[in-house]
């Protein structure tokens, strides 16, 4: 025989105020997932919220999170290596330049000022 778990009689925990939207959706997600929880134990839960669950314990489902994380991580590394190309480049650029002043070929004002680089 199933345990039944006694119902409190107390009021509903209070929390403080969202400080952002996005803290705002967090406290509405554990409030919506904290109800589905007590209307499993209670047996009260409709079809579609016990569908829900059940389709996230399936392989497909593990599957796809799986491979959305390493979509993430593949964006992101594709991120990374764009960013490390850019400042490859300016160290390059920078270094080009370095030795071309180095060798006298630099860029030097004032013969630009006196219109000898035009």
């Amino acid at each position: 025989m199933a345990r039944k778990y006694k119902e409190s009689s107390e009021e509903p925990r209070r929390t403080r105020p969202a400080i952002s939207s996005e803290a705002r959706e967090n406290q509405l997600i554990n409030m919506a997932m904290d109800l589905a929880e007590q209307q499993l134990r209670d047996g009260t839960a409709r079809s579609q919220v016990i569908t829900h669950f059940l389709k996230l314990a399936t392989e497909k489902e593990k599957t796809e999170r799986e491979l959305l994380l390493l979509q993430k991580e593949l964006v992101k590394a594709k991120t990374d290596a764009l960013e490390a190309a850019v400042r490859n480049e300016e160290l390059f650029n920078n270094a080009i330049k370095a030795m071309a002043e180095y060798n006298g070929e630099g860029e030097n004002e004032d013969y630009e000022e006196d219109g000898y680089y035009e």
